[in-house]
């Protein structure tokens, strides 16, 4: 990743019409949300207020997106039983709806024929993708994200969302 690589803020300000983002993991440890998650962890209860230091830019940051016009969607492949990391991001997607995000979840073992690729990734208007590296805890690696334009990889990339999207199961109807 060269310095002048766009990072996710430049992306999603620059597009136009679409921002997906594939998860794939089952826990992850980036350390931003480890205090939250750790809270959630001991009392079972989420932080789902929109307005709230840990929310607040987040929230914004998407209400601007959707109010641009953007679509943003959210597909999450997990394996059931669902793990505690999952559950507390179920707790907590409350808040990316109230933003204007639309999420899905789809179980892992519905996946089974799907080519996904090999890391979670945001794709911004089928065009370019942004890959997030993670390390094997789930935190952010070195480099921390992977810049890609060629047609190919986003279309592969906007084929494994679109395929996970369309089985997904809304998050209104999903449990955990």
């Amino acid at each position: 990743m060269s310095q002048n690589e766009p990072g996710f803020n430049e992306l999603l300000a620059a597009a136009k019409h679409s921002a997906v983002h594939l998860e794939m993991r089952d826990s992850y440890g980036v350390g931003d949300e480890a205090e939250d998650y750790e809270h959630w962890k001991r009392t079972s209860q989420r932080d789902v207020d929109p307005g709230s230091a840990y929310w607040a830019p987040w929230v914004d940051l998407i209400r601007g997106t959707v109010a641009r016009g953007v679509v943003v969607r959210r597909a999450r492949v997990v394996s059931e039983p669902v793990t505690d990391y999952i559950r507390y991001e179920h707790a907590g997607t409350v808040v990316n709806l109230h933003a204007g995000e639309q999420v899905r979840w789809l179980p892992r073992r519905q996946a089974s024929d799907i080519a996904l690729p090999g890391n979670d990734c945001w794709l911004f208007d089928g065009e370019i993708a942004l890959f997030n590296h993670f390390s094997g805890d789930g935190n952010w690696s070195e480099p921390g994200w992977e810049v890609r334009s060629e047609p190919a990889v986003a279309h592969m990339a906007s084929a494994a969302f679109e395929a996970v999207w369309e089985r997904g199961i809304p998050h209104e109807k999903y449990s955990v």
